[in-house]
């Protein structure tokens, strides 16, 4: 199965894994997981640390791309195909734009995002599947 991990998922996954739920848990030690972080999220945590809005206990957003490649995590870039087709995702259940570019990746290519956000629930209608 593949995944793409929304922001927080990957943040807790990271620096505090008892947020994690114990389903989402159980996907990482399954060795068929194939779990994929978008650049998006990159961009995300570096822009939020630099701006002082996020704090990575011990580490930066660099130490969190290490530790992604470190555990064997695929990164997806994002494509200019899925730019150009953003337009067709409804805007409005959703208001961050960094959300709304995952939930597209994830729809598009087919990924079940790993989230908590249930407001992010609403994209299932067009396509979407979560787990938590």
């Amino acid at each position: 199965m593949k995944y793409l991990l929304d922001t927080h998922t990957l943040i807790w996954l990271v620096t505090d894994t008892e947020r994690l739920s114990s389903k989402v848990k159980k996907i990482f030690e399954e060795p068929g997981s194939q779990i994929f972080v978008s650049a998006i999220s990159f961009w995300e945590v570096s822009l939020k640390f630099a701006l002082g809005k996020l704090e990575l206990v011990g580490g930066d957003a660099q130490d969190l791309f290490d530790e992604c490649k470190n555990l064997g995590f695929k990164t997806i870039s994002i494509e200019p195909e899925i730019c150009a087709s953003f337009s067709q995702l409804n805007v409005f259940h959703h208001r961050d734009p960094f959300g709304r570019m995952l939930i597209w990746q994830a729809i598009t290519k087919n990924y079940t995002l790993i989230t908590k956000d249930s407001t992010i629930n609403l994209y299932k209608t067009e396509g979407l599947k979560t787990i938590w």
